[in-house]
């Protein structure tokens, strides 16, 4: 996958700045490169290195909990994973984790809310867009889209009905033999939201597009950037944040290019082709799982019908289209730092 490693460069060492705060504590940071296939910067607030990097261990020990549970690629020993479920599809229940079965009760959940714009049970069609943007990654001269044909089959197996939750017996069951789940579109920001509701106070986890503040900066928010789809080192805006998440959707994230066009993996379960109405949204709102959720469902939804969805939700939105207009829902402007 082409991909732009930092989508939302949040780093309080460029934004907020390093040393002493008041109160005497200091601010740290540690990065991590082996979680949901992204960078994970991880900023605090401690008394000295040591404690702030127990800390911030615990923190990626958690998420990465998260990572296996819910990877469709790999296997773990000693784990059924969503790769798992996906591998028994048509077969058998499969016993799993609580934290899955709590997953896909909100992947449902979010389906239903967005109309069908996030669905984690398109993985037979999303499948055939990785396949393609690795292939187009080995080989750059070869790049093609998947075949018309093969994506139209492939959406006759994305029906919800046919994912079996049993809460009681903890067992998740695929009825389809051909479906196959895919949760890239909120397992960030829903894994991250749960690690960072017991996560200690005063820290800042960025899970690539994902931002979450535990709280404020010893009371002062924290700076958020927001990249320009344009430039890599280059912010639209800041955000001041002093708890809930910003999360980034963007065409610059994770692209391949056929004849001269770009394609990116944002892909709209209507047409079965990746979203062209925006380049990137931002949503901020108290829920890094349902932040994540929105900003796909913004990126593929007209203005209008994003801005209703947003105000549903309690969050606030920012929009940039393909000619660098920005769009905001009527709050967004007030979470700006001056």
């Amino acid at each position: 996958m082409a991909k732009r490693i930092f989508p939302l460069l949040l780093t309080a060492l460029l934004l907020a700045g390093c040393g002493r705060v008041s109160g005497g504590a200091g601010q740290y940071q540690r990065t991590y490169l082996d979680l949901f296939d992204t960078v994970t910067y991880i900023t605090g607030l401690a008394d000295s290195q040591a404690e702030f990097d127990e800390m911030a261990q615990n923190v990626h020990d958690a998420l990465w909990e998260y990572h296996c549970l819910f990877d469709i690629y790999h296997e773990y020993d000693g784990m059924n994973n969503l790769k798992t479920v996906n591998d028994s599809a048509g077969g058998a229940p499969v016993t799993v984790d609580s934290r899955i079965l709590r997953l896909l009760l909100a992947c449902r959940e979010y389906d239903a809310l967005t109309g069908g714009k996030v669905n984690a049970a398109m993985g037979s069609v999303l499948s055939l867009w990785h396949d393609a943007r690795e292939a187009a990654l080995e080989d750059p001269e070869a790049a093609a889209l998947p075949d018309a044909s093969a994506l139209a089959e492939a959406a006759r197996h994305t029906d919800w009905d046919c994912v079996i939750i049993d809460e009681e017996n903890g067992t998740v069951c695929l009825t389809d033999p051909e479906m196959s789940l895919d949760v890239g579109a909120i397992a960030k920001g829903w894994a991250l939201q749960q690690v960072a509701e017991t996560a200690p106070e005063g820290l800042l986890i960025s899970l690539g597009g994902n931002v979450c503040a535990t709280s404020d900066k010893a009371g002062q928010p924290w700076l958020v950037g927001v990249n320009d789809p344009d430039g890599a080192d280059a912010y639209l805006c800041t955000l001041a944040l002093s708890a809930g998440s910003a999360v980034t959707s963007g065409d610059y994230q994770r692209y391949f290019t056929v004849d001269g066009e770009n394609y990116n993996h944002i892909i709209d379960p209507d047409t079965l082709y990746p979203g062209t109405l925006w380049r990137s949204v931002t949503v901020v709102c108290a829920d890094s799982g349902l932040g994540d959720a929105l900003s796909t469902a913004l990126f593929l939804l007209p203005l209008e019908e994003g801005l209703a969805l947003a105000e549903q939700c309690g969050a606030e939105a920012m929009w940039v289209d393909g000619s660098g207009e920005i769009f905001y829902s009527p709050g967004f402007e007030d979470l700006l730092s001056n």
